[in-house]
């Protein structure tokens, strides 16, 4: 089991950034990664704008925690694997980057991380596993409509979180 939440959280943030309410984005109004939507369902009531504004590290990262990276068994993966796929997860929700990480690696597409997956993954190199997710990714955002206005900024995440998982791999093996 790896404790590498805190570190992987913290790369997390800086690929989210701080307040935004783009009128393009079907998530609306976000701070730190966090939706309006998803805030108010954590917190159990209606916030505003004020409140969004007002969201810091500290108070997201247990909902983080909660709603991505132990939902995707991050703990359980590879250094690297766990990061690409908790930022994923973020982005694109828990169910939907564990298919993209099952085929990345030739599981069958469930959503569900169970003994297959970690058979597979165990049985794989980290950098590997981390090269197929990015591909996997960048054709997943390549098919969305929302691909002309975002895919730029979504193709340099992808390059900028696989960069980050290579280098932890790198950290974690004493490269």
């Amino acid at each position: 089991m790896n404790d590498n939440f805190d570190k992987c959280l913290a790369l997390v943030l800086k690929s989210e950034g701080g307040f935004v309410n783009n009128p393009a984005d079907p998530g609306g109004m976000t701070n730190l990664g966090v939706t309006k939507a998803v805030w108010e369902e954590w917190v159990g009531h209606q916030v505003d704008e004020k409140a969004m504004r007002a969201l810091t590290p500290a108070d997201v990262a247990p909902m983080y925690k909660a709603k991505y990276w132990m939902a995707c068994y991050a703990p359980q993966l590879k250094t690297g694997v766990d990061y690409c796929l908790f930022d994923a997860a973020v982005n694109m929700g828990p169910g939907r980057a564990v298919k993209l990480l099952q085929e990345a690696i030739s599981c069958v597409p469930d959503g569900m991380i169970g003994p297959r997956t970690m058979q597979l993954l165990d049985q794989k190199k980290a950098e590997d596993i981390v090269e197929a997710f990015s591909q996997r990714k960048t054709s997943f955002y390549e098919g969305l409509k929302t691909f002309p206005v975002f895919g730029k900024g979504w193709l340099k995440r992808v390059e900028e979180v696989k960069q980050n998982a290579l280098k932890m791999i790198g950290e974690s093996n004493g490269n």
